[in-house]
């Protein structure tokens, strides 16, 4: 009977330790899907995003229009798994994107407002982290068009959220990067089918 009993009371030691570790991974789990975005506003620090830059060899309007249309139109079909555009405005939409890292997507809510042809901007409004504010700067050059992006992201408490911010801020300008790739094939094509 002694051995059920200390049987038991391991059991039960057991189940209320690892209640507070499985619910530490469930809310990591939610915060790194951009499920649930922990906005304190304490300790708040704020790091740069890029920059990144692209010459890209078609004009700003061109390379506005490759920026601008999946989400001011309709979007393609082969983007439906990356970008859905919960509302739109003549100059400003509501779109979530979605980002696959390992095992895990992560899903933002962000404004992107429109300022043709010279700069798309971006403000996070639900993510892994409660501040992200980034810019799309497009400027005619001589080769055509100089895209450059740069953006600021914050986290909050102090040393916590820096590292937080470090861990996010790698994968988040890799997909940037990605991004600016697609951006500048795409314009490119459509400039070289428009002059042949």
């Amino acid at each position: 009977m002694a051995r059920r009993g200390a049987y038991a009371v391991a059991v039960r030691r057991i189940i209320s330790l690892s209640a507070p570790v499985a619910a530490s991974a469930g809310a990591y789990v939610l915060v790194v899907r951009g499920a649930l975005t922990l906005d304190l506003g304490v300790g708040r620090r704020v790091r740069p995003l890029g920059p990144i830059t692209r010459t890209i060899a078609a004009a700003p309007e061109v390379v506005f229009d490759v920026i601008a249309s999946p989400y001011l139109g309709r979007t393609p079909r082969a983007m439906h798994d990356k970008l859905r555009v919960w509302e739109r405005g003549s100059d400003m939409v509501l779109a979530e994107h979605l980002t696959t890292a390992g095992r895990l997507t992560t899903a933002t809510l962000e404004t992107v407002r429109f300022e043709r042809p010279h700069r798309v901007s971006f403000r996070l409004v639900r993510g892994p982290v409660p501040y992200v504010a980034e810019t799309y700067e497009l400027e005619a050059t001589p080769e055509g068009t100089a895209l450059g992006y740069s953006g600021e992201l914050g986290t909050d408490l102090w040393r916590l959220g820096q590292r937080w911010a470090d861990r996010v801020a790698a994968p988040w300008e890799r997909t940037v990067a990605q991004s600016l790739d697609i951006i500048q094939t795409e314009a490119e094509r459509r400039a070289a089918d428009r002059s042949g």
